[in-house]
């Protein structure tokens, strides 16, 4: 049964009916993120901890807002949101603040922010909203293929050319779960297999020559150990140094003697891993695993194709997300630049995830609304 209830009309009644689970859970990983953070300064709250901490605060308001939007609403503007992310995207592409070479940013001057992160909500909606409309017969022909295609494809390029591979992969690889879950038939998965072997050198060649180190490095670090081999090589040695109860906070030799850079975003596991060891890094890990498992009892629940597709998707989403970071900074997957979420430092990040837990708890306090075709 949902945790919500559509016609609840007393505070009391709402309270009760809220999915605590998917809130406890996602505010404990956040706390794992302060604590992270504040150790990973020196045990000092400054310059990332209390920031973590009022980004927090204001991705659970979000959350909460979105929460109680009218469901209605969400699928009726899910095509707007996707066409503005969309437009941002491309404004990246005209005027985007550069930052390390990469052009990813668009700057308002209050708040500077990344598109591309938050295309994972637009293209989760419009796929979703897509399929809400189309017969489950009819999920494979191929006139509803080609437009869900292009939604996956167009933000994937304009990402891509920022350059942002590891981003890009993820959108195009969130869009065809979305597929996948929709019924698309496996044939067609199959085709994109064979053609994207085939295009490998093509690709190839137009990727950059940092992303080609990259993904060599991966299959041998060692051939530049201080170069695009250093971030593995060093990532590997504080997760190994961690042991079975980690060397204690602002302990870690990765983080106080700076072995590590970029250690508060897309490395923070490994300091926490080196801090807490293996006890600390399988607590956590299973708060992520709890968190998944109850997004998926939350879908199983819902009634419209658009609601269990958009909770499936945010559900993809955060395992690739949550998956592809511990894969990267063990070495088991080449260095992407993918933050580990609710924990890594950046605010883009934390508020897409925020939003997404939003939509995940609308869709599940209207569970039994029949939004038609």
């Amino acid at each position: 049964m949902s945790f919500y209830s559509a016609r609840t009309t007393s505070w009391q009644d709402r309270l009760l009916a809220v999915n605590w689970l998917v809130i406890g859970l996602f505010l404990a990983i956040g706390l794992v993120g302060v604590v992270a953070q504040y150790s990973v300064a020196g045990e000092s709250f400054a310059p990332w901890a209390w920031r973590h901490v009022l980004r927090l605060v204001v991705a659970v308001g979000v959350m909460i807002l979105i929460a109680n939007l009218s469901l209605r609403t969400v699928y009726r503007s899910a095509y707007v949101v996707y066409a503005v992310l969309a437009l941002a995207l491309v404004a990246v592409e005209v005027a985007g603040s550069i930052n390390m070479g990469a052009q990813r940013w668009l700057d308002l001057g209050v708040v500077k922010f990344q598109p591309s992160e938050l295309m994972r909500i637009g293209i989760v909606l419009a796929l979703a909203r897509y399929y809400q409309g189309v017969e489950a017969s009819h999920v494979s022909r191929l006139r509803h293929i080609i437009v869900p295609l292009l939604i996956i494809c167009i933000p994937a390029f304009l990402v891509f050319r920022q350059p942002d591979l590891g981003t890009a992969i993820l959108l195009v690889v969130i869009g065809f779960s979305i597929l996948f879950l929709a019924g698309v038939s496996v044939r067609y998965f199959m085709l994109a297999g064979i053609g994207l072997a085939a295009s490998f050198p093509i690709v190839w060649t137009r990727l950059q020559n940092y992303q080609q180190n990259r993904i060599l490095t991966f299959f041998e670090p060692e051939r530049d150990p201080l170069g695009a081999g250093y971030h593995i090589i060093q990532s590997k040695i504080g997760i190994g140094s961690g042991g079975l109860m980690g060397k204690g906070l602002g302990d870690g030799t990765q983080s106080r003697l700076n072995f590590l850079p970029e250690k508060h975003t897309d490395f923070i596991f490994t300091i926490f891993a080196e801090e807490t060891g293996f006890v600390g890094s399988l607590i956590l890990i299973g708060l992520f695993v709890a968190l998944l498992i109850s997004l998926f009892f939350v879908a199983r629940e819902l009634k419209t194709h658009f609601g269990r597709l958009l909770v499936a998707g945010f559900g993809v989403s955060l395992f690739l997300y949550f998956f592809v970071n511990l894969a990267m900074v063990m070495g088991l997957a080449p260095v992407v630049g993918v933050p580990l979420p609710f924990v890594s430092y950046g605010g883009t990040s934390l508020l897409t995830f925020s939003i997404a837990m939003g939509l995940i708890l609308c869709v599940d306090r209207q569970a039994s609304l029949d939004l038609g075709r």
